[in-house]
């Protein structure tokens, strides 16, 4: 009798284990938190970190991938000497200033106006006034002023530094300039030829709004990339 509750007792047991076996996971593992990360809020006070806070403040002096130092203070001085100096250094090609366009659409004609004459639907609706038009003689704006107020933002207008990279920045610039010359009844300007656009100035001050771009690529096809390999990896264990 006792050999068969004996029996029956391994018999049960061998079930339970057998019974709880998975093929497509481990079924014990020793020191799990070594196979997956654990995940922390990003603003949880954990002891492990130093300060008991797990989102951490960048080393002072270090740059963001994807974005490039801009030279110009937000302040009065700043903005007089990007107005007089900052050009853009973006060809004038037809391909940039028709994403220009398309930028503007989608971030400035709102408030400024499909024609750049301060009669966008906000203005319309009086939600903001005193939107001035880009022909306007007092501000005579420039390439270099329209891209630090992007920037910085000025008066009710925020910025939009968050929302744009440089190179799209320096397409709308762009296309602004193109506004307020028509505004101004001044001929459209030319846009440059392939060969042309291949020559122009390729210095290294030049190709800021460029390297902004290739960056960003890159830091994407790195996360794909690191995404891939953590899949294939699962997929294999």
């Amino acid at each position: 009798m006792k050999s068969l509750f004996k029996i029956a007792g391994v018999t049960l047991m061998s079930l339970l284990a057998v019974s709880c076996f998975n093929e497509k996971d481990r079924n014990y593992q020793y020191f799990p938190n070594m196979y997956k990360s654990v995940g922390y809020e990003t603003y949880g006070e954990y002891e492990v970190f130093e300060g008991s806070q797990e989102a951490k403040l960048p080393v002072e002096g270090t740059i963001p991938r994807g974005w490039m130092p801009y030279e110009y203070d937000n302040s009065t001085e700043g903005y007089d000497l990007a107005k007089a100096e900052l050009k853009n250094p973006l060809p004038y090609t037809e391909d940039n200033v028709n994403e220009g366009k398309a930028l503007y659409t989608i971030y400035c004609a709102i408030c400024h106006g499909d024609k750049g004459d301060g009669k966008g639907t906000l203005a319309q609706r009086e939600k903001i006034l005193g939107i001035p038009a880009y022909d306007d003689a007092g501000r005579a704006i420039t390439e270099g002023s329209v891209y630090q107020v992007m920037y910085y933002g000025i008066n009710t207008m925020g910025s939009y530094a968050a929302q744009t990279n440089e190179k799209e920045r320096w397409q709308i610039d762009h296309y602004v300039m193109d506004l307020k010359a028509q505004l101004e009844g001044k001929p459209k300007r030319e846009p440059l030829t392939e060969d042309e656009a291949k020559q122009f100035d390729s210095s290294s001050e030049n190709q800021m709004a460029i390297a902004d771009e290739e960056m960003t690529n890159d830091a994407a096809s790195s996360h794909e990339n690191a995404n891939t390999e953590e899949s294939s990896s699962l997929n294999e264990e």
